[in-house]
């Protein structure tokens, strides 16, 4: 798929690897599956870049525009659902 990942150029390089990270665990989530940990772990490192839940929504929300990947609801199952250990949406 071909689109951009919202990045805000005022981030370091390692604040852009840690968000792309996190939104390459969200596409393995709709793509194949993803283990739980492992996209916590990322979501973690994306919550130290965007520590807001007001700037969070607005870059999951652009995320989704771009790519059609909802992160907002596969983070809900990941909260939900600790004892899962692999998530994927089939």
């Amino acid at each position: 798929m071909e689109y951009q990942y919202p990045i805000d150029v005022d981030w370091s390089n390692d604040e852009m690897i840690d968000v792309i990270a996190f939104f390459n665990a969200i596409e393995a989530y709709y793509e194949s599956s993803v283990a739980r940990d492992t996209l916590m772990t990322q979501y973690r490192a994306f919550k130290r870049v965007v520590p807001g839940k007001a700037d969070e929504k607005h870059i999951f929300d652009d995320f989704k525009k771009a790519s059609g990947y909802d992160s907002y609801q596969v983070m809900k199952q990941a909260k939900q659902a600790p004892e899962q250990k692999i998530l994927s949406c089939e």
